[in-house]
């Protein structure tokens, strides 16, 4: 029994962390091209190819990483949520305690986020799963069955509304693209006052437009399942989950990326376009969490390099706000502005860059037992 729970500990170690540190690699590349103010739109988020280069990673990042790394969050923000739940459960805490502290983990999540968002101006998606927490908590309380069919009936209303909200929107601003929302005559007190303004829309705009909720749940049910804790007992479902989730993921963007380069369809199909890449994007996250738990079982004896992604993984909310501040502090035009000079291969070896350090700076962490301050600081505020 004794090296059945240590063999659990590792894979929980190897393959819900490993996931983890990838996804802040994830992050960071979907969250950098946000920055280029001064470079013309190109297709949807991303922004006009100028080189060949530029051209291979917008098209790899619409194929697997735009609308792939939220959900991938989303996911593992619901398996932790389950994680937490049954953890208090065995420390003899009520089902109703346990929603509590799952409820204060939610509202400091928010509060990190509003930081982040308002304060430091980085691209923020935490008070989304805040708010995604609190609204969904309750299916903790409920059979598999109920979880189940919210999560369907979730999931087919935002397939049913959300490709035709996004072909408006692109019929509307007559457009392939958006562009950037900074500009080089941005000033910090200018934006700070805006943020602060704009901060209660940020969390509604994202739930309405993109489908944070499915897979929230869909990680709710992967953490009762214990689909990366006990990765080794479920090797060929997860086999299952990442070849059918990425394959939906991967030919539900194939169409974004062909528009301006093998066609050119009308701003409300493009909009369509869009809206198919968002919702497989959903199977695209559960795909990749499915990866790594994969993965992790075929690491035995893991080297330098895995355990580093994983001390990432350990502390990933320190390093998503830590990545999401360089971004700023580097590309904004609030601070040193790389955003107005650089193209998108420039940014992404920027983004790279950040996320490495980060890897580097938790290796450090994990040789001396420290964890990461953010984790420390929300464990204190939700524990007491």
């Amino acid at each position: 029994m004794h090296l059945q729970r240590n063999l659990t500990s590792t894979k929980r170690a190897i393959s819900l962390d490993l996931a983890r540190g990838f996804m802040l690699l994830l992050i960071v590349l979907a969250h950098a091209p946000l920055f280029l103010y001064s470079s013309e739109p190109g297709v949807m988020s991303r922004p006009e190819s100028v080189t060949f280069l530029d051209k291979l990673l917008n098209s790899l990042g619409e194929l697997l990483i735009d609308n792939r790394a939220r959900p991938m969050f989303a996911v593992l923000f619901g398996y932790g949520l389950a994680m937490v739940f049954e953890k208090q459960l065995t420390k003899g805490n009520s089902k109703k305690e346990a929603i509590q502290t799952i409820r204060r983990r939610c509202f400091y999540l928010i509060l990190f986020g509003f930081i982040l968002a308002v304060f430091i101006g980085g691209q923020d998606i935490l008070m989304a799963y805040g708010v995604a927490g609190i609204l969904v908590g309750w299916l903790l309380l409920r059979p598999n069955n109920t979880l189940i069919k919210v999560t369907t009936i979730v999931t087919f209303i935002f397939i049913l509304y959300l490709p035709f909200i996004w072909g408006s929107f692109l019929n509307e601003i007559g457009s392939y693209g958006f562009g950037s929302d900074f500009s080089a005559n941005d000033r910090y007190i200018q934006s700070l006052t805006e943020a602060i303004f704009y901060f209660p829309v940020i969390p509604v705009f994202i739930h309405f437009l993109f489908p944070i909720l499915p897979s929230v749940l869909i990680g709710i049910w992967a953490g009762r399942k214990r689909l990366l804790i006990d990765s080794h007992l479920h090797h060929r479902t997860l086999k299952k989950i990442t070849a059918i989730g990425m394959t939906i993921s991967i030919f539900g963007a194939l169409p974004l990326v062909m528009i301006n380069e093998i066609w050119e369809p009308s701003f409300f199909v493009a909009g369509i376009i869009y809206g198919v890449q968002i919702v497989t994007g959903t199977a695209g996250g559960m795909g990749y969490a499915a990866l790594f738990g994969m993965i992790g079982n075929f690491i035995e004896n893991p080297g330098w390099i895995t355990r580093s992604m994983t001390a990432l993984g350990k502390r990933s909310l320190t390093f998503f706000i830590l990545n999401e501040t360089l971004l700023v502090i580097l590309l904004s035009p609030v601070a040193l502005g790389l955003g107005g000079v650089l193209t998108n291969t420039g940014v992404t070896l920027v983004a790279i860059s950040i996320w490495l350090l980060a890897v580097v700076i938790a290796s450090i962490l994990e040789k001396f037992h420290i964890n990461g301050p953010l984790e420390r600081l929300m464990r204190h505020l939700v524990y007491r």
